[in-house]
């Protein structure tokens, strides 16, 4: 192999640069990947002494995470925010007390205005978790689990 002549630009072959490309495109795409939950992996406990939230979503606190569940009945057809639950709900969250809320819930925040989907319909969200108790001052509405800068998509 013969050497390169010194200078002070960085030289090097088309073959080396499609590699360092090829490198720094699978590496970012990698990066991007949000952590994906599911309802079952958000909490070590739930029970009559409190939550408690699972190590790795303690860990994840603040990170990009993905997770499926279901669209709960919004309070208006377009809006930046729902509530995403394990199971199918019926019930607006708006329209009862949160006695008749299960607690593993999670409150999303779209990162836009979104027309919303029917109640029911399954949803993968992605979005920044936010973890701990939390009064929306618009709403009033409480939780303790929240996406920020959410999108979601049907599954």
């Amino acid at each position: 192999m013969a050497a390169r002549p010194a200078s002070s630009a960085i030289s090097c072959t088309r073959r080396e640069l499609l590699a360092a490309c090829a490198i720094l495109a699978s590496g970012s795409a990698l990066a991007a990947e949000p952590e994906v939950f599911t309802f079952d992996t958000l909490y070590k406990s739930i029970g009559v002494m409190g939550i408690v939230y699972s190590d790795r979503l303690v860990a994840a606190k603040g990170n990009e995470i993905s997770l499926t569940g279901y669209m709960a009945p919004p309070l208006k057809a377009e809006s930046t925010f729902f509530v995403l639950t394990r199971e199918p709900m019926a019930i607006c969250p708006f329209c009862q007390s949160d006695a008749d809320w299960p607690i593993d819930i999670i409150v999303v925040y779209l990162a836009a205005m979104s027309p919303l989907v029917g109640a029911g319909t399954k949803v993968r969200v992605t979005g920044r978790i936010e973890i701990g108790s939390w009064t929306d001052p618009e709403t009033g509405f409480v939780s303790q689990l929240r996406l920020r800068d959410a999108d979601y998509r049907r599954v």
